[in-house]
């Protein structure tokens, strides 16, 4: 089993979304973060200046199953990418074990 971390820009979530469900990746956790990124440029808006040095992101926490990891790191790829820079990174740790708490069960069937 698989954890994959993405950090993506909220205008993106929808699709990414969406990306993940139609390859079959149906639960996932997800929250908002403020990063801190390496693009360090002042903008202005309506004649105020704000620095983009803080970057509001979504991150998301999605574990899968071994044969489910190509496909979702893809569709994360693929749905998230506007070519700019600020898009993201996913990250891809090793699970050692998962457990249903409802039943106790444990193992790559609990993801189902």
């Amino acid at each position: 089993m698989k954890k994959i971390e993405a950090i993506i820009r909220k205008s993106k979530f929808s699709d990414v979304k969406t990306a993940l469900h139609d390859v079959g990746v149906n639960f996932f956790s997800y929250w908002d973060v403020t990063a801190l990124g390496n693009e360090r440029v002042g903008k202005v808006y309506r004649g105020i200046s704000f620095s983009t040095a803080d970057i509001q992101r979504r991150f998301l926490s999605i574990i899968v199953n071994d044969d489910y990891e190509q496909a979702t790191i893809d569709a994360i790829l693929k749905s998230g990418a506007t070519g700019e820079v600020g898009d993201g990174k996913i990250f891809v740790y090793d699970v050692q074990e998962t457990y249903r708490i409802r039943t106790g069960e444990k193992g790559g069937e609990t993801l189902r």
